[in-house]
């Protein structure tokens, strides 16, 4: 076994590490150092039931390769470990401390992890809902912007939490990828002056689209070449893509493709419930795009108020011709919104 450091102390053998302590980490660490080729990941479940996944140990090394060489992870880097390793993105976290030999401290997983760990931090990875409780409360916003990069990735990272992150110091950036890709192929940053929307390829990675204007991945440092998203992108060059929405979600309301998520970023400051965007069918239109909040029904009073303020915010095509409720979402087993009435 390779020397890993972890909390602060370096260890050569699996034995000398306390399961108890890091329970996940040292069964991955076991499962990592066996004679298989592979680890057995879990997909993110967007779409239904996690599935298991096997992922080649030399396609995550290489992926590693690459985050490492961008974010210059070496021997004096100290990382924060405070994901699950059961997903790709915990997974990954220890991979990449392994390859760069570098300072791996683990937190359990919690919606607030700074709040258990105070240490000097150079690079970490969270979910925007880790973000933002952090940023709630002063003394872990204090932590979080001693922290050099932050990758965040797993769910979209809202228009208010984007932001709150233009205020912190620490480098922000949103991430593209999927378990099948062995963790993220692109970035983009989310703070700091270089802050915009498109995505930027790391490492080898080149882009381009099908007849769907899906995004396809090409991928030379992966055993498997090119992945075919269902991810509708506009395309910049091979290098880069903005982000418009999932193929499965396009709403085609008399001819004009409506992308939900997109929609939804536009309205997130003026719905202070969940919500989405979803279709129903229409007689007119053929589609028609429909808001659905999370809530019990409104009176008419406040319903006729927001139709007021959306219809001032989003040009007259994208605007729902309806209000919708339900409550509670009915969500997948990783806890993503069922998009459907």
């Amino acid at each position: 076994m390779k020397q890993i450091r972890l909390n602060g102390k370096s260890y050569t053998k699996l034995s000398e590490i306390d399961p108890s302590e890091n329970k996940e980490v040292v069964s991955f660490l076991k499962e990592w150092f066996d004679p298989n080729e592979y680890v057995i990941g879990r997909t993110s479940g967007s779409t239904g039931k996690p599935k298991e996944i096997r992922l080649l140990k030399k396609d995550m090394l290489a992926s590693a390769r690459i985050t490492n060489a961008f974010f210059e992870i070496g021997q004096e880097t100290n990382m924060l470990l405070c994901l699950s390793p059961s997903y790709i993105a915990g997974k990954m976290m220890i991979v990449r401390a392994l390859t760069a030999q570098a300072n791996l401290w683990v937190t359990p997983p919690s919606s607030s992890p700074l709040s258990h760990f105070s240490g000097a931090i150079d690079f970490a990875a969270m979910v925007p809902m880790q973000v933002d409780t952090t940023l709630s409360t002063p003394e872990t916003a204090k932590r979080l912007n001693r922290i050099r990069h932050v990758i965040i990735g797993g769910a979209a990272t809202s228009p208010l939490l984007h932001k709150k992150l233009q205020y912190i110091s620490s480098r922000c950036f949103g991430t593209y990828g999927m378990t099948e890709t062995v963790s993220h192929v692109a970035l983009r940053y989310l703070n700091g002056p270089q802050a915009s929307d498109p995505y930027f390829a790391i490492g080898q990675v080149r882009f381009a689209t099908d007849d769907r204007d899906c995004l396809v991945i090409h991928t030379p440092h992966l055993h498997t070449g090119t992945f075919t998203t269902n991810d509708i992108v506009r395309l910049i060059d091979e290098r880069h893509f903005e982000w418009l929405g999932r193929h499965d979600n396009v709403i085609n309301s008399g001819g004009i493709k409506l992308f939900p998520e997109t929609l939804e970023q536009k309205l997130a400051p003026y719905i202070a419930q969940r919500f989405f965007i979803t279709s129903q069918p229409d007689d007119y239109l053929g589609e028609k795009a429909v808001l659905v909040i999370e809530d019990a029904p409104w009176d008419k009073k406040r319903c006729t108020a927001l139709k007021k303020q959306i219809k001032q915010l989003l040009p007259p095509y994208e605007v729902p011709k309806n209000i919708l409720f339900q409550n509670p979402f009915r969500e997948t087993y990783s806890g993503k919104v069922i998009r459907k009435l």
